[in-house]
């Protein structure tokens, strides 16, 4: 077995690239999901060691200096972090002349040639799903024979090899707490509208919606939601409380995971019997009778793309969803006290002014706990950024969706909407939505009520200020 390195490599400062984040880039509150894509292979080779910098604060230097006596580097990419990405893969190549390199994540699944000769220090890029890939590489197994990688071959020729099958039966996946318990600090980990500390783990891979915008069903999960048992969940969980007792809640990252409402519900029932705090991903579109199942055995939250308030361009972006039924699942979230996590996004095909402000009062309307307004961003093997190519949305300098210090830009524009007004109604949704008067009280009250939450609170506001400072220089 060859000693492997997991790495997420240091970028921009406070850059959440890792798998779980929807959008690579820096936050507008500082945030960090669990590197749960690296943490999977990392539990299937044995002696292997994580090492996720950018919440950890690991600088370039340290990471350098730490990779000297290891054989292989498995590295998590994104489009955004791509170039920096090789500068730290030629850093480690430069201190470790026989160390190979390989890439994962979205970036290379979809363009493994364009990957491998724009980053010559590169030795492989693993495609779509890459926990056994990487398990053979690291026994040492001929590349020639390993299903899903492309790589360069002697005298700089690139292979493809075939792709690799879809792995059927989730429950032969290791668990990722075992990995978060050797290599990482959870404290590390933050999310604003999550209890902190938390711990995110996947239940199941792939999403059957055909959302043209999203990233990891068109790129490496899939559309078909493959899933673990609840009993293998359940086991996991149980696991995960004793070796993190102080964890205050659990966030299950699957795409969504009330695709399975019976299984929902039997996950639900068996944490229920653990006693713990936890929160999903979820559709706009759960039934009240499954909402209460989930609510009565712990879940506390669901993060919801709505994406926008208006049905055209749900349409458009074939979301499946209808607003008025979102309306109602709203209602019921309310009345049964489960907290939402909105998010939404601007620039979407077919977004105008008045479309925009359509989006905004129908978020003020049903008034999610909290809310997340992203840009739109044409992320390469998406629906959506063949759309924008051959429409001439996106320019070749907004490729890298990010500006020079991580902070996500606009990079669509539509004839009668520029980039400038989309990049600028960001600031103006969160405004709008949060400066209320009901909302401001109903921020005052929880803030009065927990010391923890208002120490919580103040540093978030801090940090969104300092965030929309920063976007008027990058603007």
């Amino acid at each position: 077995m060859m000693k492997t390195l997991f790495l997420h490599p240091p970028s921009f400062d406070g850059f959440d690239g890792g798998a779980g984040s929807r959008y690579q880039a820096r936050r507008e509150i500082k945030s960090f999901w669990f590197p749960t894509w690296l943490a999977q292979p990392a539990a299937l080779v044995p002696g292997s060691k994580l090492i996720d910098a950018p919440p950890a604060r690991i600088s370039l230097e340290t990471v350098v200096a730490g990779a000297r006596g290891y054989e292989l580097c498995v590295m998590h990419t994104s489009t955004p972090s791509f170039a920096s990405d090789v500068k730290v893969a030629e850093a480690l190549k430069a201190a470790n002349p026989s160390l190979k390199i390989g890439f994962v994540g979205a970036k290379v699944a979809v363009q493994p040639e364009e990957s491998l000769t724009q980053g010559a220090v590169i030795d492989f890029v693993a495609r779509n799903e890459f926990d056994f890939t990487i398990k053979e590489i690291a026994e040492g197994r001929d590349w020639s024979l390993v299903d899903g990688i492309s790589y360069r071959a002697s005298g700089g020729v690139i292979i493809h090899n075939k792709d690799r099958a879809t792995l059927e039966d989730m429950d032969s996946l290791p668990f990722v707490t075992d990995v978060y318990k050797r290599d990482l600090r959870i404290e590390d980990y933050f999310i604003g509208y999550l209890l902190h500390p938390y711990i995110s783990l996947y239940t199941g891979r792939g999403c059957k919606s055909h959302c043209t915008f999203c990233l990891w069903p068109q790129t490496v999960g899939g559309h078909r939601y493959r899933v673990r048992s609840p009993a293998h969940v359940a086991e996991e969980i149980r696991q995960a409380k004793k070796l993190f007792p102080q964890v205050k809640e659990f966030f299950f990252d699957d795409d969504t995971f009330t695709d399975n409402l019976p299984r929902a519900e039997a996950i639900a029932r068996e944490l229920g019997k653990m006693g713990v705090t936890w929160s999903c991903n979820a559709k706009a579109n759960v039934p009240r009778e499954t909402l209460k199942v989930l609510k009565d055995n712990g879940l506390r939250l669901l993060l919801v793309g709505y994406e926008s308030g208006n049905q055209q361009i749900l349409h458009n972006i074939k979301k499946g969803m209808r607003i008025e039924v979102a309306r109602q699942f709203t209602r019921d979230c309310h009345d049964l006290g489960i907290k939402i996590h909105g998010t939404f996004i601007l620039g979407l095909p077919g977004e105008t002014r008045e479309t925009i402000e359509e989006t905004i009062r129908f978020a003020t309307d049903i008034n999610p706990h909290t809310i997340q307004v992203s840009l739109a961003a044409p992320y390469p093997g998406t629906f959506l950024y063949k759309q924008a190519v051959e429409n001439g949305w996106l320019d070749a300098e907004h490729a890298e969706l990010v500006d020079e210090g991580g902070v996500q830009i606009a990079p669509l524009h539509y004839p009668d909407l520029s980039h400038t007004e989309i990049f600028d109604n960001v600031e103006t949704f969160y405004k709008r939505f949060y400066f209320r008067a009901p909302k401001i009280a109903s921020i005052v009250n929880e803030m009065v009520r927990s010391p923890q939450m208002m120490k919580r609170r103040l540093r978030e506001g801090v940090e969104f200020f300092q965030f929309l400072k920063e976007r008027h220089k990058a603007a």
